[in-house]
């Protein structure tokens, strides 16, 4: 049996069993072996039948000296044994587990934990976890015991049998890749201890050591890969070359000065500029920030040099907006900008095709229309990507590849911890505008419940009685019984024909056509509309300057970053602005993350709070961003541990570039076999 196998060649699956845990993401050997505990509970303190807790779970050890009897109640079958110790008795019933019956061994000695109360005077224990004591390793009681994330009615003790047998079969193919000096240096396992001490620990000091050497691995590999990827893109040979980068003609024209902050960030990318490489660079600004500006300004130098510029955002209305802004700059520099999307008419997609083709266009802005088979561009010397993680997987290369190797900028508004993003945006060189330029008003933030309705509809009709416009969002489109959660489509009924009658009321979702929403978010930004009702669709990059009300409904249903994204859509003019967090949640992690919204306002501050909260698994999926998930790592609980891999695998890569050195050959066999999928993901 080899790691690579398919599960079906493990004793005891067959066709069933496999299609579940391959329903688990578990395909191969090595699959099942790397499927580690979510939890652990320790069952090795096993004490005698006197000194149990009463309504509280123990762990016993006991001769069963009586046979199993089932006794039945209308539809409740009750099997009860009873047990000692050799020096008291205890007695132990199941529910509605009949085959215990002929389960039980009599006169065998077991080892049982679960709960004990104590009924008419007498002690009991209901529905233990059991396990014979015989020649056989005891894998769950009387021990530390994993607990496996499993669904698709897998037993546990299923789990523990297979995983166990897996090892014992396979151990001595688990071979070692990391080299000798890391592993001496950081001082961690072997790998072949790591695998079995991290499902089946000796003691917990066994599974620190197990824990910390696969944490350090996982997140090595992770690093290797991208520092590879940074290492091919720093080698390419740059075909864009910049000479003029004079600035000012721009600059003359922009209504405000730069930020000290923005200053920053443009001397990273023109010093990038200067380099014989392509620039590959993550600006990572806060809502409001000015990112956007600094991406003008990169386009103004490319056009300034003979290249075009690609600005690619995520949805219809964000590239809309970008469009308008970038036009509303350029037109006064005679720079003429291209509009791409996919719902435009067919000759006018014909024409702006045209346009590219032959160079007139300049900078085309668009959604991922741009990276069709039939956009085909002159001379791309720049590539501009917004929201880069709302996009799917891939499509920032496909952009790239329209050009020879054009210079990259890619933007983000949503804040990440420093130490995240250099995990999630390992292969870029990251920018941070880290404050928001002067006269940005500062919204207030205010969480209640729902009894505060009435007192809140009041405050939106002031608010449109002085021609201020409010946003009202909710979690869903369509109505769901299930959950009590507000929906934009009944809610816009309920509120146009009952709340809201004398005053102009909308609503705006992701399954409506792009043409309908561009036209509604077009009279929403006129001031035509007094209240959007909206989807989190509004949740990135739109300018509505006069919206100075953010009421987020059902509020506990999105994360920190979300919310702060949202908030950021009031705040944008000279008015004071409020954002309102409506939520009944009793759920003291979901109260935990909206008290920290009130609290803070910087988003960087926000990001850390939320992986705090939250870990990393659910921050906003790791998979759009092109790297795997996590296995083990924690990022915000092994933070220690991640910084001590970057230190390593940044010297290992100066030491070896192409890991061509004898000891470092199995990492890199490694690192290509365990993360094919970053190569098909990862943009380039």
């Amino acid at each position: 049996m080899l790691l690579s196998d398919n599960i079906i060649n493990i004793k005891n699956i067959g066709e069933e069993r496999s299609k579940k845990l391959q329903k688990l993401g578990i395909n191969t050997i090595n699959d099942l072996i790397e499927y580690f505990p979510r939890d652990y509970d320790d069952r090795s303190n096993i004490i005698k039948i006197k000194d149990i807790q009463l309504n509280e779970v123990n762990t016993i050890k006991g001769k069963v000296i009586c046979r199993p009897e089932t006794t039945k109640i209308k539809n409740l079958s009750i099997t009860k044994i009873k047990i000692t110790d050799g020096d008291k008795f205890l007695d132990i019933v199941w529910f509605n587990q009949p085959y215990l019956k002929n389960t039980i061994k009599y006169k065998s000695e077991y080892i049982f934990t679960g709960k004990v109360i104590q009924k008419y005077g007498k002690n009991k224990m209901e529905s233990p976890d059991y396990e014979i004591i015989d020649e056989r390793e005891l894998l769950s009681n009387g021990r530390i015991v994993p607990i496996y994330a499993s669904t698709y009615k897998f037993p546990q003790k299923l789990f523990r049998s297979l995983i166990n047998e897996t090892i014992n079969n396979i151990k001595e193919q688990i071979t070692e890749f990391l080299p000798d000096e890391i592993l001496k240096k950081h001082n961690l396992c072997s790998r072949k201890f790591a695998i079995e001490n991290i499902h089946f620990p000796k003691d917990n000091d066994s599974f620190f050591l197990a824990r910390r050497r696969l944490v350090f691995e996982e997140l090595f590999l992770l690093q290797s890969k991208l520092l590879q990827i940074k290492g091919i893109l720093e080698n390419k040979e740059c075909n864009i070359i910049i000479k003029d980068i004079n600035i000012n003609p721009i600059l003359n024209i922009l209504p405000f000065n730069l930020t000290e902050a923005q200053n920053n960030v443009l001397k990273d990318i023109i010093n990038d500029l200067k380099q014989n490489k392509a620039m590959n660079r993550l600006i990572q600004g806060d809502v409001g920030s000015g990112k956007t500006v600094i991406a003008q300004i990169l386009s103004f130098i490319s056009v300034n040099n003979g290249y075009q510029v690609a600005v690619m955002a995520p949805t219809d209305v964000l590239a809309s907006q970008h469009f308008e802004g970038f036009k509303n700059i350029f037109d006064k520099l005679n720079i003429k900008c291209v509009f791409l999307s996919g719902n435009q008419k067919a000759k006018e997609k014909k024409e702006n095709y045209t346009l590219i083709q032959s160079g007139e266009a300049k900078i085309i802005i668009g959604t991922h229309a741009i990276i069709q088979d039939k956009v085909i561009f002159k001379n791309l010397g720049v590539v501009i990507t917004d929201e880069q993680h709302r996009f799917g997987v891939k499509q920032r290369e496909i952009l790239s590849k329209k050009g020879k190797n054009p210079h990259t900028l890619v933007m983000t508004a949503t804040p990440i911890p420093r130490t995240l993003a250099l995990i999630l945006y390992g292969d870029l060189d990251i920018s941070i505008i880290d404050k928001l330029p002067p006269g940005r008003q500062k919204i207030e933030t205010i969480y209640v419940n729902s009894t505060y309705y009435n007192r809140l509809y009041d405050f939106i009709k002031k608010n449109a009685n002085e021609k201020r416009q409010s946003y009202i969002i909710c979690p869903m489109i369509d109505e769901n019984e299930k959950l009590e959660l507000k929906s934009v489509l009944s809610y816009t009924e309920q509120l146009k024909n009952e709340i809201f009658k004398n005053y102009s009321v909308e609503c705006i979702h992701g399954k409506m056509k792009n043409v309908e929403k561009q036209n509604i978010m077009n009279k929403f930004y006129n001031g035509e509309i007094d209240i959007l009702i909206s989807t989190t669709v509004i949740e990135v990059g739109i300018n509505v300057p006069n919206a100075t009300i953010m009421i987020i409904e059902n509020a506990e249903r999105f994360g920190i970053s979300q919310l702060h994204q949202l908030r950021g859509r009031v705040g944008r003019g000279s008015e004071k602005s409020y954002c309102i967090l409506v939520s009944d949640s009793k759920n003291n992690q979901s109260k935990q993350r909206l008290n920290t919204m009130v609290k803070y306002s910087d988003g960087f501050i926000l990001s850390e709070k939320d992986l705090e909260i939250r870990g990393t698994g659910d921050f906003f999926g790791t998979r759009q961003h092109g790297i795997p998930d996590m296995k083990i790592a924690n990022l915000y609980k092994d933070i220690e541990i991640l910084k001590e891999v970057q230190k390593s695998s940044i010297k290992l890569f100066k030491d070896d570039p192409m890991l061509i050195k004898e000891n470092n050959k199995l990492l890199k066999e490694k690192i290509e076999q365990f993360f094919n999928i970053l190569d098909n993901t990862v943009s380039l």
